[in-house]
């Protein structure tokens, strides 16, 4: 086996950002140096995004975030957006739908969260002047930045959109090509003048409500789409696991590391046993997700121990269990942040699928992103389209903390449906298996494949699914885990399909962190 990509472990003594493209993680590194808190860093990292990361995430995509504030339990922002009131799922039905359009339907576009997320954090946790942790995502969009090699990969999907002119109007577009989004910055700069009305009234929201011919109102565009809530917790290895509550998917983050902590995980990696255990875990965490899972769900009792502990019983080592009940490609960002105070944040952002549902608001050419996917078109399921409905949703962000309450971690990953066993592995490799942070995340990983989309995984039924497993993961997986039932394909080394995820760790007297390779752009910085 051949590792192709650093798998380095950066270390810091006062304060730590993680993100997928360096540009927004020294965004963020520059808040932290001038006396901003963790969250003024995740903001601003988090903006940047929004303008150099289209093809992942951005201001017509969700926001879910975990935060942990010294001396407090961590708590949780839901900023996912709602169904219009105009959402209409027996319309849908007799035109002959049976799941959410994925592409090119404005039906499958919740009104996006991201903004009013970014705006409830910077209220509640902020110290920096809005002004100043949005002025280098300002900068970006007026002035240009280099585009990274995964968008310069991703431009060609949207070369047949007009409104994509920011990014295909100046000819062919190579890793470190100029690109400038001057509508982009037009609206970040409305948010500094104006707040939220700024934007959701604004050019975006004007520009939204032309596109929705009726699928919104007026009401539902000045109402908030940002929620503080508890956030879940459970105990696995030692530490306390947090999450948002549903709609999030976080809680099989949480469930299949409660399962798989009753478990004996062999101390060696490259064991066949070790994936093997993590992925009936996850398994039998998720075999329900699609009918559990919705606005509303009772997280609480999606995470009884009684329950789990049935599903952890039914785990053979020797063999994948089959269940009774009933290509991977989910495009998000997710980034952490630690302040010297020991605040941390688990952010993510997403236009769910690739640039989204290749919708553009004119004028700001602000992708839509398409996480309506996550409704069902099921005639009286919970989570059906409905107006001002939430639908399930794949951003799991999770923080850990110690016995005494302290920060120990907190993680992140893209990768649709994927990102609990994402964030399962990475999280096992450092807390169990005692890999820092850059090896944990960098190592080769395995996810649940069973759909097309990277958000139909569970549609099949657990017992139909294949084990991908990353090309540079070590090479006795496949071998063991056919031999214990499982189908299995191996794919390419450091591939996009299996997340792009970053752990930052509080350590004794200072914070290490690991930034994802795959993503070939990204980075963790600290200072």
């Amino acid at each position: 086996m051949s590792v192709m990509q650093p798998a380095a472990t950066v270390r810091a003594s006062e304060g730590m950002v993680c993100s997928v493209d360096h540009l927004a993680t020294q965004a963020g590194i520059a808040m932290l140096r001038a006396g901003g808190t963790a969250v003024d860093a995740a903001v601003a990292t988090s903006a940047v995004l929004s303008v150099t990361s289209p093809h992942l995430c951005g201001m017509g995509g969700d926001l879910l975030a975990v935060v942990v504030p010294p001396g407090s339990d961590p708590v949780a922002l839901n900023a996912s957006g709602r169904a219009g009131s105009g959402a209409d799922a027996q319309r849908l039905r007799d035109e002959g739908h049976v799941v959410m359009p994925f592409r090119g339907d404005i039906r499958s576009v919740t009104v996006p969260g991201c903004v009013d997320g970014w705006l409830a954090l910077h209220e509640r946790f902020g110290t920096l002047p809005l002004a100043q942790v949005l002025a280098p995502a300002q900068g970006y969009a007026l002035d240009g930045f280099p585009a990274s090699p995964t968008l310069a990969a991703s431009v060609e999907r949207v070369a047949d959109l007009p409104d994509a002119v920011d990014l295909t109007g100046s000819g062919p577009v190579s890793s470190g090509t100029r690109l400038r989004r001057r509508g982009v910055g037009r609206a970040l700069a409305a948010i500094v003048d104006q707040g939220r009305a700024g934007f959701y009234q604004g050019e975006f929201g004007e520009g939204l409500l032309a596109l929705g011919d009726g699928e919104y109102s007026e009401d539902d565009l000045a109402t908030s789409q940002a929620e503080w809530a508890d956030a879940l917790s459970v105990e696995a290895w030692g530490r306390r696991f947090w999450t948002v509550p549903p709609n999030s998917q976080g809680y099989l983050t949480l469930a299949s590391a409660w399962i798989a902590s009753g478990l004996e995980l062999p101390p060696d990696v490259a064991d066949p046993l070790w994936p093997h255990l993590l992925i009936e875990s996850s398994r039998q965490a998720g075999h329900d997700r699609l009918a559990v899972l919705y606005e509303g769900a009772n997280g609480r009792a999606l995470l009884d121990q009684r329950t789990l502990s049935r599903r952890r019983a039914r785990i053979d080592p020797d063999v994948a269990a089959p269940l009774a009940e009933g290509y991977h490609d989910g495009d998000t960002i997710a980034l952490c942040a630690v302040d010297r105070h020991r605040m941390g944040v688990s952010l993510l952002q997403s236009n769910a699928s690739g640039f989204g549902s290749h919708l553009i608001v004119p004028g700001v050419r602000i992708f839509l992103h398409n996480r309506g996917v996550g409704f069902s078109l099921e005639a009286g399921h919970p989570g059906e389209l409905a107006p001002r409905r939430r639908p399930s949703h794949t951003l799991s962000p999770v923080a850990v903390t110690n016995p005494a309450g302290g920060l120990c971690a907190v993680a992140g990953s893209m990768g649709g449906d994927g990102q609990p066993q994402i964030l399962l592995q990475v999280l096992a490799r450092h807390l169990v298996n005692g890999q820092p942070p850059g090896p944990a995340v960098a190592a080769g990983r395995w996810v649940l494949s069973g759909g097309l989309t990277g958000f139909d995984t569970w549609r099949e039924g657990a017992d139909a699914m294949t084990v991908l497993v990353e090309g540079h993961a070590p090479p006795s997986w496949a071998d063991g885990l056919s031999q214990r039932g499982h189908r299995v394909e191996v794919t390419e080394n450091f591939s996009h399909a299996f997340g792009h995820a970053h752990l930052i760790v509080a350590e004794d007297d200072h914070l290490a962190a690991g930034s994802d390779p795959r993503p070939r752009f990204g980075s963790a910085a600290g200072y």
